[in-house]
């Protein structure tokens, strides 16, 4: 079931009714060779969450150019990239693109998180997630180049299949599902 939510507005006439917030602006970049999956769970997250998601197969950098000339009003973009990430160790909470990129704002607000903490927060808000995370997979780019993470492969009957993701405690063996 969605979740709705109203907030309250003055009719030129005194009365008030309920009006739905205008939808948070949000984009996708699509992999190369993507998941159905995530595919599928933007999709489910958009109507959830009234998101409206500009989506673009497209290489981060063009999609991101294309993104902010089709929305000139757009200043700032929440990332979720954290210290551990690749070229995360450097950044701080607010950031402006690097020399060479499209020109935004972009904001870390779990850049101090570690994985753990993530998912201890995902899990315990009750928070949906892509049904990947469920068969192995740690970090997700497309199908090409991503596997599941071979440090939550099953010990014992036969080895056959992968933890989920929450069980991985160590932040630098994240991406080691990942190809690039």
């Amino acid at each position: 079931m969605g979740r709705h939510y109203y907030s309250t507005s003055d009719t030129t006439n005194g009365s008030s009714e309920l009006t739905p917030p205008e939808k948070l602006q949000c984009v996708y970049i699509v992999a190369a060779h993507p998941f159905p999956e995530v595919d599928t769970f933007v999709e489910t997250s958009s109507e959830e969450y009234g998101l409206e998601v500009a989506r673009y197969v497209l290489p981060m950098k063009k999609g991101l150019e294309i993104y902010l000339e089709e929305r000139p009003s757009i200043k700032a973009v929440f990332v979720g990239t954290r210290r551990t990430d690749p070229h995360g160790e450097n950044l701080t909470f607010f950031d402006p693109t690097d020399a060479g990129w499209p020109s935004f704002m972009r904001i870390h607000p779990v850049i101090d998180w570690h994985y753990v903490q993530i998912w201890a927060f995902i899990r315990h808000l009750g928070i949906e997630y892509c049904p990947l995370y469920d068969q192995g997979y740690t970090s997700l780019g497309g199908i090409k180049d991503t596997h599941p993470n071979p440090h939550l492969k099953k010990q014992g009957q036969n080895g056959q299949g992968f933890r989920p993701a929450y069980e991985l405690t160590q932040d630098n063996e994240e991406r080691l599902g990942r190809d690039s």
